[in-house]
């Protein structure tokens, strides 16, 4: 079977669907599926290296039956193209004649008659809290994705909560959307030393500290988009309220880049020299910054799934999470759940999480548990078989 993949968000985000869409696809060629592939990205305005150093990657799976394809023109002009403009361009002009056509991140492209179609719709945040979006983007979102799930032959969903979701809030069918959920990458390990040690030092490399302008503090952490959708503002009040019981110097970290709507994040960290936002944190430097947290903090107030969660756990590092959506389902019984506009609540579980040795222990080891049950590589087994289900006959 011919299999067409939109690589776009592979090549254009760091982080979230990004990192999913790069993960999952080179999880799904390293696999023997007997099928040819063709991996197209929109690739104008985006530094040539970058373009060429993703092809390599991708080459060097050693697929045989693989061919990649870059677009000279922006996501953006593809999404007015296709999308605003609703121009009936095939995907095939670009690819090639496909039997199946994957799209990993919300929204469909024109495609042929005869040609199967496989979307992935993360979440619909957009629906339960459209106050977290700008309006240009909120309306799009309103406008095309409901018309991909339309014609899109099968769904995926990244969770059991998506899955409903889109059966309440769409009317698809339930035959018609199946859970493949992420996965953890491997390097996302604990370290050597004791977990309790990373509550009074901070065991970063000095050259990530050195990158990131990290204080030696020791630190919790939280990682995501700065946006309002995960709830930094309550996070960083209710950490103040747990700093003041604590009897030494500690830090609150936040990596990720500026998305939307961000500015009051900026003025609330920008009250306390404790906050230290870090701005995009490169792939390589992730794993050493989740095993140096003496706490992870994930307070978001709605998610698809919340793969940070997991990256955590996988590195050893408790966890503190919000009660909402997908979450206590990608936690499991490894973390403290908590309501995310509750700020005393959150503060009082950090400070618990912090100070209980004992329940550090027991939530490392269950963490660890629960990660371990997520892996690329059988979510890849799970894509594949999905696409083989729609293979023509």
């Amino acid at each position: 079977m011919r299999i067409g993949i939109d690589y776009t968000s592979a090549v254009r985000q760091g982080a979230g669907i990004g990192r999913y869409t790069r993960e999952l696809v080179r999880a799904l060629l390293a696999l023997d599926g007997g099928h040819r592939y063709r991996v197209f990205a929109a690739t104008g305005g985006l530094p040539e290296q970058r373009w060429d150093d993703e092809r390599a990657s991708l080459r060097a799976l050693g697929r045989e039956s693989l061919d990649i394809r870059g677009v000279p023109v922006t996501d953006d002009w593809l999404a007015r193209i296709w999308h605003r403009l609703r121009l009936p361009i095939p995907v095939e002009l670009v690819v090639g004649r496909m039997d199946l056509f994957y799209s990993p991140d919300f929204t469909l492209p024109p495609t042929r008659r005869g040609t199967r179609t496989l979307l992935t719709v993360h979440d619909l945040s957009f629906i339960h809290h459209p106050e977290a979006f700008v309006p240009r983007l909120r309306g799009y979102l309103e406008r095309v994705v409901p018309r991909s799930i339309q014609r899109a032959d099968v769904v995926l969903a990244d969770s059991e909560h998506t899955r409903s979701d889109l059966m309440a809030l769409f009317n698809v069918p339930p035959a018609k959307v199946k859970v493949i959920t992420p996965g953890v990458d491997p390097n996302f390990r604990p370290q050597a030393a004791a977990a309790r040690a990373r509550r009074t030092a901070n065991p970063l490399p000095a050259s990530v500290r050195k990158r990131y302008d990290i204080a030696e503090a020791p630190y919790a952490l939280s990682v995501g988009t700065l946006q309002p959708r995960k709830n930094y503002v309550r996070l960083i009040r209710a950490f103040a309220e747990m700093r003041e019981t604590v009897g030494h110097d500690i830090h609150l970290l936040i990596g990720g880049g500026h998305g939307w709507l961000f500015e009051p994040i900026l003025k609330e960290a920008g009250k306390h020299e404790w906050v230290n936002l870090l701005g995009f944190v490169e792939e390589e430097d992730l794993p050493a910054l989740y095993r140096g947290a003496a706490l992870f903090a994930f307070p978001s107030l709605y998610e698809g799934f919340g793969l940070p969660v997991l990256e955590a756990m996988a590195s050893g590092v408790p966890v503190v999470c919000s009660d909402t959506s997908s979450l206590p389902e990608v936690a499991g019984d490894a973390a403290l759940l908590i309501d995310p506009l509750d700020v005393d609540g959150l503060s009082s579980a950090m400070l618990r999480v912090w100070e209980d040795d004992g329940l550090r222990a027991a939530m490392i080891k269950r963490g660890l548990t629960q990660a371990a049950r997520f892996t690329w590589q059988a979510s890849a087994r799970q894509l594949l078989e999905t696409m083989d289900s729609l293979e023509v006959q």
